[in-house]
């Protein structure tokens, strides 16, 4: 039976959905213009990607504590209208034959910005929308909505950017941000007012005021630092296996990709079995189950051979990875917005997808070197012998009960 979480739950989950299948759309469009248009070398295209987001994660960390004395919806159709602008500069400089390499990264920055202080003002924003006990059905969607974007939006993307170019699909990746702020805006209603802010002016310690929290707390403290390092491990090898398939073992681009979008339906299937797999096993064996689980399976990559039979392995394999992280995923979600005060959320969450970012570049960049000295396989196969270890510094213990805070059941009155 399909639960009913409300209109105003629709009204975000469906700006989610459309902002997440624009991004899709656009997937990569930005270096493909640097190459295409700009005739950027492949160091210039490694700047735009690693460059773009690590200082977009630096320009957000400020953003989380004055995010946090906010109101969080006028917040997030705030970010929804500076990466709308900031994405239509650039067929407008292309259109004007003004665009530069720059220009592209200063794109790359402001969204990456955008894109962080947007995520951690959601959470505290689903967290007074959506009651307690709520809480994982919506995130489950969203974890629904994110791998049906990728499915959908890839390949979707792919013919676009073939027909029209991709400064096309970067123009539709704008009008999907203006898209969800006008859904966020037709939310209406009321919103929990943040607590003053102080009178004296903000210090450099408070940009780390997240960090601390998130460090202090026995309960959040291992989850942070075993999600962390697991996306990091998960991510650090993607450039190389593409390399491997492509070039190594001879993979057209289409098997290619239908190697990754077809195992992202396991992200569908995982997200509809986390509701009922913790009511049936509960919350923290669920948490450790499916956390262990996704870390069992990239090792194998690493043995992944030519033909039709490394297609399948590599299928199987992500097939596998992706369910274990859409039952995770959304249960993890839960557990955090439920661990973390209201007071804290926004630069919780914004630490949390700063370091998330800059381990995943820092490892991507660490595995890169590392192909290079040992060689492809033994890279991959590290990195997946280093993920089987993981599920250590998963908790070992439930946490213990949590009295709900208030704010949830004043959101709909407050003015």
């Amino acid at each position: 039976m399909r639960v009913s979480l409300g209109r105003r739950f629709g009204w975000l989950w469906g700006a989610y959905a459309v902002s997440a299948l624009g991004t899709r759309l656009a997937f990569n469009a930005l270096p493909l213009i640097a190459i295409d248009v700009l005739a950027a070398g492949p160091a210039e295209v490694s700047v735009l990607a690693a460059a773009g987001a690590a200082v977009g994660a630096a320009v957000a960390l400020p953003l989380g504590p004055w995010a946090e004395r906010r109101r969080k919806r006028p917040v997030m159709i705030t970010m929804d209208l500076l990466r709308c602008a900031a994405l239509l500069s650039v067929p407008a400089g292309y259109a004007l034959g003004l665009l530069t390499f720059p220009q592209l990264l200063l794109v790359s920055v402001l969204v990456a910005a955008a894109d962080i202080t947007f995520g951690a003002a959601a959470g505290a924003c689903l967290k007074a929308l959506v009651r307690p006990e709520d809480l994982l059905t919506a995130n489950a969607r969203f974890e629904a909505t994110s791998w049906t974007a990728i499915v959908l939006g890839l390949p979707l993307g792919g013919v676009a950017i073939g027909l029209f170019g991709p400064v096309v699909t970067v123009l539709a990746d704008a009008g999907s941000y203006l898209l969800s702020a006008a859904g966020l805006r037709a939310i209406g209603g009321g919103e929990p007012r943040p607590a003053p802010a102080p009178v004296a002016p903000p210090r450099a310690r408070d940009l780390f005021e997240g960090w601390r929290h998130l460090l202090a707390h026995p309960v959040l403290r291992p989850l942070f630092l075993n999600t962390v390092l697991v996306n990091a491990l998960i991510m650090a090898v993607e450039p190389l296996l593409a390399v491997l398939l492509l070039r190594r073992l001879g993979l057209a681009p289409w098997q290619y990709g239908l190697a990754f979008a077809v195992p992202c339906l396991g992200g569908l299937v995982g997200s509809r079995l986390a509701g009922r797999a913790v009511a049936r096993f509960g919350r923290h064996r669920v948490l450790l189950v499916a956390g262990s689980l996704r870390a069992c399976w990239p090792v194998g990559l690493a043995f992944v051979g030519p033909g039709t039979g490394g297609l399948v392995l590599v299928t199987a394999v992500e097939f596998a990875l992706i369910t274990c992280l859409g039952v995770f995923n959304p249960v993890l979600a839960t557990h955090r917005l439920e661990e973390v005060a209201p007071d804290h959320m926004t630069r919780v969450l914004t630490a949390w997808s700063v370091t998330a970012k800059a381990a995943v570049a820092a490892l991507t960049a660490l595995w890169g070197l590392l192909a290079v000295l040992v060689g492809l396989r033994r890279a991959i196969a590290l990195a997946g012998l280093l993920l089987l270890v993981t599920p250590l510094l998963l908790p070992r213990r439930p946490a213990a009960p949590r009295l709900p805070d208030a704010a949830p059941q004043g959101a709909g009155r407050a003015g």
